[in-house]
């Protein structure tokens, strides 16, 4: 049910105008064994100019430690509706995290990009410790800090 919230949410923000059709997508999010607490993961979704458009996933369910995912707080002035339904666990260190959204054929291959802020407590905040775009053909990437490696498809 989450990802449906998540994908009708956004779907809708991006495709509203185009009524574009939808496909499903599956971020696969592998992290470094870095040896502290469970990260806080933010997916969020910018476009060609950099402006925030809306937010896919959010791992970690405590609000007092959102603000730690630093670009993700500063686009969304850490506004709980941001992330309404569309939360779950903390990942821990050295485990993978996967979810499958719908996302709308409007925003692949258009400027849009993907971000993800990591957040552990007691341990140092990584915003963007991986962006990408977001393209039909899929991408993979390493991250900067605790995401050994981000990839969809």
């Amino acid at each position: 049910m989450k990802t449906l919230i998540a994908a009708l949410a956004l779907s809708t923000a991006l495709t509203a105008p185009g009524l574009a059709h939808a496909r499903q997508v599956t971020f696969t999010t592998t992290l470094n064994a870095y040896g502290g607490d469970g990260a806080y993961l933010a997916f969020y979704v910018t476009d060609a100019a950099g402006s925030y458009v809306g937010t896919l996933w959010m791992a970690g369910p405590k609000s007092k430690y959102h603000e730690d995912l630093t670009g993700w707080f500063r686009a969304t002035g850490g506004d709980p509706a941001q992330i309404d339904g569309i939360t779950g666990a903390s990942v821990g260190a050295g485990r993978t995290l996967e979810i499958t959204l719908d996302l709308a054929d409007a925003i692949l291959d258009a400027g849009y990009t993907l971000h993800v802020d990591a957040a552990v407590e007691d341990m140092r905040s990584s915003p963007q410790d991986v962006s990408l775009p977001l393209t039909a053909a899929g991408a993979s990437a390493t991250g900067a800090r605790y995401i050994a490696s981000l990839s969809y498809r």
